[in-house]
């Protein structure tokens, strides 16, 4: 039983549902105070330890920090250090509750995370960090098969996880940057997850998370990676992202692992291909096959093992397909997709719309409808809504051709597509996964 005063638990509660690590707390706190009282604060550092010390219940903030508190979370400064708990308190049985909901929902027998051995103060070691590893690892196959809607509550959790061991235990300076690595990684995974899903707000949000927590991990692979994924889903909302998908392949050095810089230079490309820069789009195609090329000092991570020959070669039709060259297009596209398994269902469908599109621009609209028809097919039971986005985009583009029977088929075809379910929002998410 947790014989914690409320406060407590609503000072971890508020900061975590924001997914602020308690550097990130402290940051806000100090920016909360005006120029005289930040002054007086000490150093960044000591402010983290003072926290720390607020949320495990060693004592209690004197002034001016539960002003500051109220302030940050925009709540009365009397409710948020009321003695008695709410509603939203019961931590444990919550996330015992949404633990279930969660693997039931995948169909997945799943175990929560050993979080009955991370009791309050325990000291952690790498051994731990390795199993959230090998965990992650293994969740992040169903990204292979289901939407991101499907996952993106099982992905948020081990984040949940891991957030509770950062703030809970104790451990080395070492142990911490590679929990906090750990974090990054998972973060980025639930931010994928979201905007599979097309909630973009979430997607953003984690992903601002994992660049602040790989920032304090010292990753600059996973650091990158959180940068290009911010430039990507910048261009996939039509916003110019070459810019910072540029900045995250400077991050990358000669350490970093191949894989990484193939992924970030294919993501710029892509970047440049949609702001229409030619040149700047071929030149990041070829760093990226330089670099796949290469073998080196470091493995490469296990999110980044996806990358290889094939999706280099999708890669590369999909920007050819955006800047309305199908003679290079078409060849790319239907080389990699004639060996790309059926069972990557959502990527098959997404990347289908591609070539679908690069036939309509050499003329080939029979061959588009057909192409588009099994891309609908594919597309049917995924929870996902970039296929469905991508489909609905060709179909606009086929409507001058509708009196066309093979184009009517697939229309009529494509109104089987289900929709993805809205935003679960993410605070309530985060409420119920304490």
């Amino acid at each position: 039983m947790d014989n914690r005063p409320a406060w407590v638990n609503r000072l971890r509660n508020e900061r975590r549902r924001r997914l602020w690590t308690q550097r990130e707390m402290a940051k806000e706190l100090a920016e909360a105070a005006d120029e005289h009282t930040r002054a007086r604060l000490p150093a960044r550092d000591s402010l983290i330890r003072m926290i720390k010390d607020w949320e495990a219940g060693r004592h209690k903030p004197k002034d001016p920090y539960p002003v500051l508190y109220s302030r940050v979370f925009g709540m009365d400064e009397d409710a948020l250090f009321a003695m008695s708990p709410d509603c939203a308190d019961d931590d444990d049985v919550l996330r015992r509750e949404f633990l279930g909901v969660s693997a039931a929902a995948t169909g997945l027998a799943l175990a929560s995370a050993p979080l009955a051995q991370l009791s309050r103060g325990r000291r952690v070691n790498r051994e731990l960090v390795e199993h959230l590893r090998r965990r992650i690892a293994r969740l992040r196959r169903l990204d292979d098969i289901l939407g991101g809607a499907d996952t993106y509550q099982l992905y948020l959790a081990e984040l949940d996880t891991t957030s509770t061991v950062l703030d809970q235990s104790t451990y080395s300076d070492e142990t911490g940057r590679a929990l906090l690595g750990m974090a990054a990684e998972q973060a980025q995974q639930a931010g994928w997850a979201a905007f599979d899903a097309g909630w973009h707000p979430e997607a953003r949000r984690l992903f601002k998370h994992s660049l602040s927590a790989a920032t304090d991990a010292g990753d600059t692979s996973l650091l990158a990676n959180s940068l290009a994924f911010l430039a990507y889903l910048k261009v996939s909302t039509g916003q110019p992202g070459a810019k910072e998908a540029d900045a995250a392949c400077r991050i990358a050095d000669h350490e970093t692992p191949p894989a990484v810089r193939t992924l970030l230079y294919e993501r710029a490309a892509w970047a440049h291909a949609l702001a229409e820069q030619q040149r700047e789009m071929e030149a990041a195609l070829a760093k990226a096959a330089a670099a796949l090329g290469e073998h080196g000092s470091q493995p490469d991570p296990d999110w980044a093992m996806w990358v290889d020959q094939t999706e280099l070669q999708i890669m590369t039709g999909r920007c050819w397909s955006v800047l309305h060259r199908p003679s290079r297009a078409v060849p790319a596209l239907e080389h990699a997709l004639a060996t790309f398994d059926d069972t990557h269902a959502r990527d098959k469908a997404l990347y289908l719309t591609w070539l679908a599109e690069a036939h309509l621009d050499g003329g080939e609209v029979e061959q588009a409808a057909a192409v588009l028809g099994r891309s609908v097919q594919l597309a049917v039971d995924v929870a996902s809504i970039r296929p469905r986005q991508r489909i609905h985009a060709v179909l606009q583009r086929l409507e001058r051709h509708a009196s066309l029977p093979f184009v009517a088929e697939v229309r009529e075809r494509a109104a089987m597509l289900s929709s993805v379910p809205a935003s679960p929002g993410m605070q309530s998410i985060r409420r119920q996964s304490r």
